[in-house]
């Protein structure tokens, strides 16, 4: 299982810990957006000791925190609730999608940032002209949770809306605020590329077919046995797909809590994801 708490982060712990809905992974970007900077009139960026203390110490941010905040300037982070539970920074009316708890983990990034802050003498009008100190290990430790390095409503680049029920309630992802059901905010306005990812990415579904030859196929054979995931007969032919990998990922599928059709023994996007296997 990954880390409940980034590493790295200061653990500032608000309590009120509660579960998620299941369904697919999702990671929420947004951005603090406490001040109203311009072109003409920049202003200075907020202390981030002001936004620890409003999400993890008032009453009021309290009801608002997300999981993560993050300094791009320096990188720092301060987290007020582990991974599996949800956080509170998404409205969400009565009757609809649950948007705090709608995935498997549903973590919620705010930015220290607002457009045209001011930082060390230098105005920044879009948060990926910032430095993004920290961003590497923030969307690591993400894609751990079985977060696909994907926008699934596409990657934010102006701070308009573009929110689907459908896209939101069926695809894993990163989404913007401006992307969730049953909000009106429209940030971040824009957000910093996907870290070069350590592991394989997923090849597909239409990959896993008997026969298959691949060194993807030995490199995922021996993360399953370092996770204690091992039904294979032999460990010969260990870049061909065949009945032992189907036996050993049904395992592995099992060990993250899947059941019935979900443990087919045939990877998915998540379950490959938090498996972590190399790059070939």
């Amino acid at each position: 299982m990954p880390e409940l708490w980034l590493p790295g982060a200061t653990r500032l712990d608000i309590g009120d810990h509660a579960p998620t809905d299941g369904g697919p992974a999702k990671a929420i970007a947004h951005i603090t957006w406490d001040d109203n900077g311009t072109a003409a009139n920049p202003l200075p960026l907020a202390p981030y000791e002001d936004l620890v203390g409003y999400f993890g110490r008032n009453p009021d941010g309290r009801k608002v925190a997300p999981h993560i905040l993050w300094d791009p300037f320096v990188g720092r982070f301060t987290q007020f609730v582990p991974a599996d539970s949800r956080s509170k920074s998404l409205a969400d009316a009565a009757g609809g999608t649950r948007t705090n708890r709608a995935g498997s983990v549903v973590i919620q990034v705010e930015t220290l940032f607002f457009p045209y802050c001011r930082w060390n003498g230098t105005t920044y009008a879009r948060l990926v002209d910032t430095p993004c100190e920290g961003w590497g290990a923030l969307n690591a430790w993400i894609r751990a949770w079985g977060v696909p390095d994907t926008w699934p409503m596409g990657r934010p680049t102006s701070f308009t809306s573009n929110r689907s029920e459908s896209v939101w309630g069926s695809r894993a992802g990163w989404y913007a605020h401006a992307h969730v059901p049953e909000n009106d905010h429209t940030d971040p306005g824009s957000w910093p590329a996907f870290a070069d990812a350590p592991y394989e990415p997923f090849p597909g579904a239409a990959f896993f077919t008997t026969g298959r030859r691949s060194p993807i196929i030995a490199a995922m054979h021996q993360r399953l046995v370092a996770v204690g995931c091992d039904r294979y007969r032999t460990h010969t032919d260990l870049d061909v797909w065949g009945s032992g990998d189907v036996a050993s990922y049904r395992a592995w599928q099992q060990k993250l809590g899947y059941t019935g059709a979900d443990a087919d023994g045939y990877p998915g996007p998540t379950s490959w994801t938090r498996l972590q296997v190399p790059h070939t």
